[in-house]
């Protein structure tokens, strides 16, 4: 991503931050699921590939550990695309690692510029639901994520006890979650322990807006999950 001209370019840009330094222990595979083959090509591939293909976005980081054997058999050869080699234990300490990186290295990109963090095991997000979520929240003083509310009776089951929870308000955080590269990286840096980026905005008191998402951009947990989203992706 090459240093705009300030002269000539005051408008916020958009960058995606795919943090991708998990193991994926629930699938059970011998290798980290992001790295496993779905329609023809790894789960990363096609969720980096998504991002390449919306026209608004100027760069794709992609934060891996520093010992990940994988990601350069990827080839991903694109002047958009850098990886990091700075994923932490957590994601919360993946995406804040990126982030940091992303100010100390790459001096281009400016506290204003809108950075839409995505979980890598979604592939098949697809650049329309990136664009509605990019559309919806640009004129945002928070930001905001894609999500799906909750269409089913939810049951909680706690201390032997089995009981109802009214649904009405509840909403599936997907990703990607859409915030100013200033603002989540102090919210990230601020919060103790969360397991999004929403999270730690709302720790701050502040209210993100919700998109709603779709079905298509589950993420890949279990085995099971494979033959579904490999569906939507021959829809891409």
């Amino acid at each position: 991503m090459q240093p705009d001209d300030p002269t000539t370019n005051s408008q916020a840009r958009y960058v995606a931050l795919i943090p991708a330094a998990g193991v994926g222990a629930r699938m059970g595979a011998q290798c980290p699921k992001q790295y496993m083959e779905i329609a023809g090509r790894s789960v990363i591939a096609h969720t980096v590939a998504a991002f390449l293909a919306t026209p608004q976005i100027a760069h794709v980081f992609i934060v891996v550990s520093a010992e990940d054997a994988y990601i350069d058999e990827l080839q991903l050869c694109s002047a958009r695309v850098t990886v990091l080699r700075c994923g932490g234990a957590t994601r919360q300490a993946s995406v804040t690692n990126g982030l940091l990186h992303m100010s100390t290295h790459h001096h281009q990109l400016r506290e204003t510029d809108w950075v839409l963090v995505h979980d890598a095991a979604r592939p098949a997000i697809g650049s329309a639901l990136i664009t509605k979520l990019i559309e919806t929240v640009a004129d945002h003083a928070v930001g905001g994520l894609l999500a799906l509310p909750v269409v089913d009776t939810v049951k909680r089951f706690q201390n032997g006890r089995l009981e109802t929870i009214n649904r009405e308000g509840l909403w599936l955080a997907q990703t990607p979650q859409m915030f100013r590269h200033g603002l989540l990286k102090k919210a990230l840096l601020d919060a103790s322990k969360v397991t999004d980026e929403a999270s730690a905005i709302e720790a701050l008191g502040l209210t993100p807006m919700l998109v709603e998402g779709h079905q298509r951009n589950s993420k890949l947990t279990r085995p099971d999950d494979f033959a579904l989203i490999a569906s939507y992706l021959s829809t891409i």
